[in-house]
């Protein structure tokens, strides 16, 4: 089944917020463990979901340095995290990730 890369890209930003959003993989190395994307297509894709009106920051922890800390969903913007658990089967088959 083909399908479009407008598809594959909004299906890709949405997987990668509910990852983060789950606590599943809030981080970069995380999210390329968990789709086998490469880290520049983890990273560009974390700054693609606020042109999706997701509010995803990145939180340091404390005392730590070298970007050490995670991802977190702040705002969903008019996304439905609930569909995307509802349909995670049918975005990983499209996505084709494990």
């Amino acid at each position: 089944m083909e399908v479009s890369k407008t598809k594959s890209s909004f299906y890709r930003r949405l997987y990668v917020a509910w990852l983060v959003d789950s606590g599943q993989a809030a981080s970069v190395p995380a999210l390329m463990e968990a789709t086998g994307m490469p880290r520049r297509t983890a990273q560009d894709t974390l700054a693609a979901l606020a042109d999706l009106d997701i509010d995803c920051v990145f939180e340091q922890q404390a005392g730590e340095r070298n970007n050490a800390g995670h991802y977190i969903i702040r705002d969903w913007g008019a996304i439905d995290p609930h569909w995307i658990e509802a349909n995670l089967g049918k975005i990983k088959a499209v996505l084709e990730y494990p």
